[in-house]
């Protein structure tokens, strides 16, 4: 059946990014295994062992899950974009902002939130925050429509 399964991030320090993917915006790990393969020909990489730790909401498991990837040797992540580019973007979560912010501030991943309010239909406006995961991923935090 058509769907999108997952979103990789190729990570550098798995321990720091699942704090705030599972602490921080409240995933669930889901599995966590190293798998051998000939990722250099799939994907250029420098090894042929991946580990992947995927991340998700058990309740809800056709929402998509983020995958952890680490690999030995990995180039680092270039400094994150100063303005939209083509190429990934950023991944969008439902959560209640204010909160979810406190929270990563709390765990130590305040860096680089930015919030607005958007006009949403009968009067009502919506809380929306981008703040940057450790690898340098953008996570746009949606609320839900408020008076």
């Amino acid at each position: 059946m058509p769907g999108i399964h997952h979103t990789a991030i190729v990570t550098a320090d798995v321990d720091r990014s699942r704090r705030f993917w599972c602490e921080g915006l409240g995933l669930t790990e889901l599995m966590d295994h190293t798998f051998r393969g000939d990722w250099p020909t799939l994907f250029g990489a420098p090894t042929d062992r991946l580990r992947s730790v995927f991340l998700g909401d058990p309740g809800t498991p056709d929402t998509g899950i983020v995958e952890l990837v680490v690999f030995d040797a990995a180039d680092p992540a270039p400094p994150p974009a100063q303005a939209p580019r083509h190429g990934f973007f950023l991944v969008s979560l439902e959560r209640e902002v204010e909160s979810t912010l406190a929270t990563l501030a709390a765990l130590g991943f305040s860096d680089g939130v930015q919030r607005i309010s958007m006009p949403a239909p009968g009067d009502k406006s919506v809380a929306m925050a981008v703040v940057t995961a450790p690898d340098g991923v953008l996570v746009e935090l949606i609320g839900a429509p408020a008076l």
